[in-house]
């Protein structure tokens, strides 16, 4: 065999190991992503566990010296997620799935629960789920349910959701209450009656003596906080 040929024929035998070599490692993107999400979801309420999804073989990347990993508008480390990797030279842009699991504790109701009813300790259970799973809001202490009521009778066991308790009530409707107005040096107290019923911290309309209608904020022992 000539020289000549031989010499090509070496060559085309390494072509596709140079090429292979010049090519982006699918286990240099998966732990890209992989450090990028534990950084996201660094703090998060739980035991974080990160799994990146597989890379096609196939996907043909020229080799990157600095890739880096970006979350699209919108999205958040927390569940099923999609982690964009580009690289700037050259440039390049792909999209890989993986997922954020977060293990933590959560409050679901040990007993069925009526609506309005208002929610005490004895009543509430603590169970241990992968949060990205359940519902928005999902409570994760006692503290933040005990004293509160649902708007819907609530099943045992089913996770409760703070967007669907609201405070007990502190003013009724036609009760009379205390307006309260404070400022520096000076503190004003008139008396009035509730348009509504309210917990506390939730605006009430209350009719003065004076027949006015005012705005305010309901607190614990009948008194509605008015700014001044």
């Amino acid at each position: 065999m000539r020289p000549l040929t031989l010499a090509l024929l070496s060559l085309a035998l390494l072509a596709p190991g140079v090429q292979a070599a010049a090519g982006m490692d699918p286990a240099v993107l998966r732990r890209t992503v992989d450090t990028f999400l534990q950084v996201q979801s660094a703090g998060l309420p739980g035991k974080v566990t990160v799994t990146v999804g597989n890379i096609d073989a196939r996907m043909q990347l020229a080799a990157c010296p600095a890739p880096e990993a970006f979350l699209m508008p919108g999205s958040k480390a927390w569940g099923k997620t999609s982690v964009g990797v580009r690289c700037t030279a050259p440039q390049w842009t792909v999209y890989i799935q993986a997922n954020v699991s977060v293990l933590g504790n959560y409050i679901a109701a040990a007993t069925p629960l009526l609506q309005g009813q208002a929610i005490t300790e004895s009543q509430l259970a603590i169970l241990q789920g992968d949060l990205t799973t359940l519902p928005a809001s999902i409570a994760t202490a006692k503290a933040q349910v005990t004293g509160r009521s649902s708007n819907v009778s609530i099943s045992a066991g089913t996770p409760l959701r703070l967007d669907t308790l609201r405070g007990q009530t502190v003013v009724q409707n036609g009760q009379m209450v205390k307006l309260v107005a404070a400022g520096a040096g000076f503190r004003i107290a008139a008396d009035g009656k509730a348009m509504g019923n309210a917990a506390d911290g939730q605006v009430v309309q209350v009719r003065t003596q004076a027949g006015r209608s005012v705005s305010g904020i309901a607190r614990a022992g009948g008194q509605v906080e008015v700014a001044f």
